[in-house]
């Protein structure tokens, strides 16, 4: 398997640049019907054994950053645990076969993490199904674009806060007391955290408490010898985008905006995961790692 994104060549140029055509989907989307295809590192990311005999848990694993994560880790050695909506399980069961092809178990726990006891149960799952855990990736995530505060609707408000804010903190409460010595915690933050946009206003806010949680938590997890960080992206091309955390608009320009002109894609925010999933990340905790696109924001 070669990787070709370590080939030398104009990063503006690599991937796939708008404009793109339209393409609405219900959320939560999926990444088989978008166009152009993400590059999740199905054929290009190629693994090291950095991550030799791990046991990750990765919300969100299904596509985007979750699904590049999730094959990165099973490439670097890792077993892995996938929690994904049910509507999503014909994404997820690709992933799947990517990660078995690795010689990895892919553990598939498909549920709604906006449900408390689920958050828990799942932990559960993972620990009992991989024999532990040691790495646990809160990726999942709610976007919805509305141009006025007046159009975020209660319920809105209370699903994105739920799925962003609430599930990392009752999964990460429950994963604390099965991380050893050596474990690590990365949360998906967004530039959205520190340049948030107008038609953003509930996302942005849970990014921001995205960015103090693991902050916060760093503190409290290094006294145990469990870092925790955080990544923050730009805009990166993912189902998560045109199945309304953007308008149709801004799909077809997504990204040009950047100075590379272009979104990224969820491949080449895999290696800031694995670096930090590592042990070669053993001085790093309590960082924000941005992956903009050169924004250099955050």
């Amino acid at each position: 398997m070669t990787d070709s994104r370590l080939k030398m060549q104009d990063p503006r140029h690599q991937y796939p640049q708008p404009p793109f055509p339209e393409q609405p989907q219900p959320a939560p989307g999926l990444a088989a019907k978008m166009d152009p295809k993400p590059d999740h590192g199905e054929t290009s990311y190629r693994g090291s054994g950095k991550l030799e005999g791990r046991k990750a848990l990765v919300t969100g694993a299904d596509s985007g950053i979750g699904r590049a994560a999730a094959i990165a880790f099973a490439r670097e050695g890792a077993d892995v645990a996938m929690v994904y909506l049910p509507e999503e399980q014909s994404d997820a069961e690709e992933v799947i076969r990517l990660i078995e092809a690795e010689g990895r178990t892919a553990l598939a726990i498909p549920g709604d993490i906006k449900d408390e006891a689920f958050c828990r149960e799942l932990v559960e799952k993972t620990v009992k199904g991989l024999g532990g855990l040691d790495l646990l990736v809160n990726n999942a995530g709610k976007q919805k674009t509305q141009r006025k505060i007046g159009e975020i609707t209660s319920e809105q408000f209370d699903e994105t806060l739920k799925t962003n804010l609430y599930a990392m903190f009752w999964i990460t409460r429950a994963a604390e007391k099965h991380l050893p010595e050596g474990a690590a915690v990365i949360n998906t933050a967004s530039i959205q955290a520190v340049e948030p946009s107008a038609a953003l206003l509930d996302y942005a806010t849970t990014k921001a408490g995205i960015v103090a949680f693991t902050k916060a938590l760093s503190k409290q997890l290094i006294k145990k010898g469990v870092r925790v960080n955080a990544v923050a992206p730009g805009p990166v091309w993912t189902a998560l985008q045109p199945s309304g955390g953007q308008t149709q608009e801004k799909v077809q320009h997504f990204g040009e905006e950047s100075p590379l002109g272009r979104p990224g894609q969820p491949v080449e925010l895999a290696p800031v995961y694995v670096l930090l999933a590592s042990q070669e990340a053993s001085f790093i905790t309590g960082e924000v790692y941005g992956v903009t696109g050169g924004e250099g924001v955050v």
